[in-house]
């Protein structure tokens, strides 16, 4: 399962979000804003921005990176 740490207001969040749901992929979303075990999960993996993308046996990377998503569909 594809996990997006994700934030409201957040266009590189919408369009990873949008992007999948278009491609009929499910995903989990997590909300940094109200789960702070999830920012320091994130910023353990050496990340500090949003959307930070993570599936198994698959490197984590963060933004709206479609050729990155194709890789996970």
């Amino acid at each position: 399962m594809i996990t997006i740490y994700s934030k409201p207001n957040c266009m590189q969040c919408t369009f990873t979000k949008n992007y999948l749901n278009d491609k009929n992929v499910e995903f989990k979303e997590v909300d940094i804003t109200t789960d702070p075990k999830a920012v320091e999960h994130i910023k353990s993996l050496g990340f500090q921005a949003v959307p930070v993308i993570e599936a198994p046996g698959h490197e984590p990377f963060f933004g709206f990176r479609p050729d990155r998503l194709e890789e996970l569909i």
